[in-house]
């Protein structure tokens, strides 16, 4: 087919004029209409092999978004293994992943995650080991060693682990403050003991009331005892201390209360033995100042050679000691009438509370007979330190 160079109409090959036009078409039309045709097939060449390369490319980007799916598939199917605890399953799934699509970098990550969850598990098992042997240290330890490694990990399964080694640390760190407990501590390690088991939680709700209570049980009978010595001030400073640990204590409060009231029993007690302590002192220095001395007897006596002897007998009713005890006393005859007055001194010189002393004294050259006289004391009088 040849077209017109003029005004482009498709005229045949053994055509001269061109029918639409009618002008004489070139003689060289031939030649040119073969150059044309030639240079048409080189520009086909290069179209059909873009096409092809973009088929290929077409093909290899749908073989790689087929590897992707399968890959992202697979890695799920890993990732729910590992969230149910099938590693082994896990590990087969992620790998498979990583062959369908080179780089792969999360499958990558939580394979290696796999392999640190493996020995993690390892470590754990080993620190229950350690628990039961009493190394309860060393146990915790561990566990802390191993969250701290788990910490540059994320995810589900991350989380979920920690929790569980967290609550194995919980665990354990309660079996340690029951061996303590039984190794009966003092009031200040019990505080101590009370404080880690409050930084657990509720899993340790049960040891901390345990530990409490015997903060409060201690604390009550300390404190009771110091009552019962009249430290009042001591057995509430006592109990203040161990409200701190136990303020909704009944037990303790109601003791706070009975403090007060028997340290204001015991001072207005104390307060009238004072005033009471007075008063009898102030009653014994006027008994020992003016009725210190009882005359217990008196009387008079002739002795062999005829002389008039005057004899008594006194008692202390002091309450301290007393000396230089004076009795003046007088001779009375008829009707009365005083013949002589004398006075004598008690032996011993110091009477005690209680003790009795003598007097004694001899009239010479009196001629009056004893039944003439008649003895009367006059006055005692005595020394107090």
């Amino acid at each position: 087919m040849h077209y017109c160079p003029y005004c482009g109409t498709a005229v045949r090959e053994d055509e001269y004029y061109c029918v639409q036009c009618g002008k004489k078409l070139p003689s060289d039309i031939d030649a040119r209409f073969k150059k044309k045709k030639q240079i048409n097939k080189y520009w086909l060449l290069p179209l059909a092999a873009t096409v092809i390369i973009i088929a290929l490319i077409g093909l290899s980007q749908l073989i790689l978004q087929n590897k992707t799916a399968q890959a992202k598939e697979l890695y799920t199917e890993g990732e729910q293994e590992l969230l149910d605890g099938n590693y082994d399953q896990a590990i087969q799934s992620l790998e498979k992943a990583l062959e369908h699509k080179k780089g792969f970098k999360q499958a990558s990550i939580t394979l290696d995650y796999i392999y640190q969850a493996m020995d993690t598990e390892k470590t754990v098992q080993h620190a229950e080991e350690l628990a039961g042997n009493k190394q309860f240290q060393d146990a915790l330890s561990l566990l802390n060693q191993v969250e701290n490694e788990l910490n540059h990990y994320n995810g589900q399964a991350v989380n979920q682990l920690i929790d569980d080694i967290k609550s194995k640390h919980d665990s354990i760190k309660i079996e340690q403050l029951y061996d303590e407990l039984d190794q009966e501590p003092n009031i200040d390690e019990l505080k101590i003991l009370l404080w880690d088991a409050e930084s657990i939680g509720k899993d340790a709700e049960e040891i901390t009331d345990t530990i409490r209570n015997e903060i409060i049980d201690y604390s009550f009978s300390k404190a009771s005892e110091l009552i019962s010595e009249k430290q009042f001030t001591e057995a509430y400073l006592f109990v203040e201390d161990a409200l701190k640990y136990a303020p909704d204590s009944e037990k303790l409060n109601s003791l706070k209360t009975t403090i007060d009231k028997e340290r204001t029993t015991f001072e207005t007690a104390q307060q009238q033995r004072i005033e009471q302590a007075m008063n009898i002192a102030q009653a014994d220095q006027e008994l020992n100042e003016t009725n210190a001395i009882e005359l217990t007897s008196s009387g008079i006596e002739i002795d062999n050679n005829g002389n008039l002897v005057v004899k008594g007998e006194v008692e202390s009713v002091a309450t301290i000691p007393i000396h230089s005890i004076l009795v003046e006393y007088s001779l009375l005859g008829d009707n009365e009438k005083e013949i002589l007055s004398n006075e004598v001194f008690v032996y011993p010189d110091t009477l005690y509370p209680d003790e009795s002393g003598k007097f004694e004294f001899t009239h010479y050259d009196l001629n009056v007979k004893k039944e003439q006289m008649k003895l009367k004391v006059d006055k005692i009088t005595w020394y107090t330190d």
